[in-house]
């Protein structure tokens, strides 16, 4: 790829700046040099955290759902992120304004201060057999970026991990350290191609630099590994000592409906457990050579994910 377009006092904008993938992305902004980022997130807590790391010099806590004063922090830009997202739950209202209703807010914006390049984050989930509210949400605001007529790239990671993480491997970590034994549904030999988000940040960062027209790249972790395996890698890096137990896949179904009805807002739910059970593999570019950034060995991350002496304690709000 070709050489920078961003310099240093660059205007940046980051929706979703408080989640995973944007404390992280945020992290990597700052350690490169960039001093003019600005952050936009609904959630209080989180873009507290955001705002205490001091990654990001400006903080806007407002619901891109709606529209408002936060559309006009894209006066100026040079580039911005799009990464907010509806990851879980139930309510599939939800999912619709926080993932398409903020992106027409979100393009309608940046139609209007005439940024000239932004980076959409998509999900692997749209070349997926799943059908829940994620997959259908994220596959419509896709099609919005696409048909938008405006400069950009898109990315689609898949499960991603690594600091900050409030879900996925972050909470299987914090659950296994809570419960006296750890259930994996069925036989948990359920392929997945983890990314680590470290990883994921320098690709985005890189396509913020460069600007590649149009493109689309499904960006999947190098190594295929079973969901079983990942969880004795985790309790191994984490020390906990819940013993791992398979029990029937129905079983761990009626646990997680049960858990649904007492928990509005689950952080695994029974979609996301049919998901993981399907039996697929999403496409593996060779993006270490594409964009340059070497990636890290799976074992390598999850250590430096759960034994960071700063981040690894650092736990996002739901």
């Amino acid at each position: 790829m070709s050489t920078t377009r961003l310099a240093p006092d660059d205007k940046i904008v980051l929706f979703g700046a408080a989640g995973l993938v944007g404390q992280n992305l945020a992290l990597l902004l700052r350690e490169a040099g960039y001093r003019n980022i600005v952050g936009i997130d609904k959630h209080p807590v989180n873009a507290g955290i955001l705002r205490k790391l001091g990654t990001v010099d400006t903080v806007i806590e407002a619901d891109m759902a709606a529209p408002g004063p936060w559309q006009d922090a894209l006066a100026g830009a040079k580039v911005c992120v799009m990464l907010q997202a509806q990851i879980g739950g139930e309510i599939h209202a939800e999912y619709v304004a926080n993932n398409v209703t903020s992106t027409e807010n979100a393009l309608d914006a940046i139609q209007r201060h005439q940024v000239p390049y932004f980076v959409h984050i998509s999900s692997s989930v749209v070349n997926s057999l799943a059908e829940d509210f994620y997959t259908e949400t994220k596959e419509a605001q896709e099609k919005l970026v696409v048909e938008s007529g405006l400069a950009h790239c898109i990315l689609r990671p898949t499960l991603m991990f690594g600091w900050f993480d409030r879900k996925h491997l972050g909470w299987l970590s914090r659950f296994m350290k809570k419960i006296p034994v750890f259930p994996i549904p069925g036989s948990g030999r359920y392929l997945r191609q983890p990314l680590f988000v470290e990883d994921f940040a320098r690709i985005i960062m890189r396509c913020m630099e460069v600007q590649p027209a149009g493109d689309i790249y499904n960006i999947s972790g190098r190594e295929r590994i079973d969901y079983i395996d990942i969880i004795r890698m985790i309790k191994q890096a984490t020390g906990a000592s819940a013993p791992i137990v398979n029990i029937p896949y129905g079983l761990f179904w009626l646990m997680l409906k049960a858990y649904s009805l007492v928990n509005g807002n689950p952080p695994f739910t029974t979609k996301q457990l049919a998901a993981l059970s399907i039996p697929e593999e999403f496409e593996l570019i060779p993006w270490w050579d594409i964009f340059g950034v070497p990636p890290t060995p799976f074992a390598q991350a999850v250590e430096r994910t759960f034994k960071h002496p700063k981040y690894s304690s650092i736990v996002l709000d739901f």
